[in-house]
């Protein structure tokens, strides 16, 4: 059963030409770098604008926009999850060169830079980068997700776990992202009929749409 295994294991290394995803057929795997380069070629992953120098042996950079979303204080006292965010949020808009500053136990919605989008057969994972996880910056609490066949401008869940002030300059570095193949392409892709598919597209950061899930029928 052993020997059965490892010949089959073999014979999958040598016809796959060392493409990990091909050694189980339809087991889900991290995209190494040339398979992302490959993807981004055929069109199943989308990243604009794209820098071949913004792609690590497992990963891709994302860079941060200017558009930020904030908390108004001064006309809201308490956030209810069935009423419509869009008053409950202000936008801010940073220039080149500019700062924004997030203050310690703050929280705001940002910007990727880059558009990103994959194709239903592939999931992208969002993650911080490690050097700005260092000085308490996260950049999602929840929401690291690429839906299989959406395309948009993803926005962060930005929060300052640090004890001081931290500066994020348009453009500068802010986060990295994985993708993953899934076991089959899936059936209904995001923002097919019926998925209520809320943030399809998105170019701007947007408030939370949660209101949503309350009028459903």
């Amino acid at each position: 059963m052993k020997s059965g295994l490892v010949q089959g294991i073999f014979l999958c290394i040598i016809g796959s030409k060392g493409r990990a995803y091909n050694f189980f057929k339809g087991t889900p795997m991290i995209l190494s770098d040339r398979d992302i380069i490959k993807e981004i070629k055929a069109g199943e992953i989308i990243l604009k604008p794209f820098k071949k120098e913004y792609v690590q042996p497992a990963s891709i950079d994302l860079h941060l926009d200017k558009h930020f979303l904030v908390f108004d204080t001064s006309r809201h006292f308490v956030i209810d999850p069935k009423a419509p965010a869009k008053d409950l949020m202000k936008p801010v808009e940073i220039k080149e060169g500019d700062a924004f500053i997030l203050h310690p136990n703050e929280f705001a919605l940002g910007l990727i830079y880059e558009e990103t989008g994959v194709s239903a057969k592939l999931v992208g994972r969002l993650e911080g980068k490690s050097s700005l996880g260092r000085l308490g910056l996260i950049i999602h609490t929840t929401a690291g997700y690429l839906d299989p066949g959406n395309s948009l401008k993803m926005t962060l869940e930005l929060y300052n776990a640090g004890k001081l002030p931290i500066k994020l300059y348009y453009k500068m570095p802010i986060g990295q992202m994985a993708f993953e193949y899934l076991s089959s392409p899936c059936e209904k892709p995001y923002g097919s009929k019926g998925l209520n598919s809320k943030y399809y597209g998105d170019q701007k950061p947007v408030a939370s749409k949660m209101h949503l899930n309350f009028t459903k029928k």
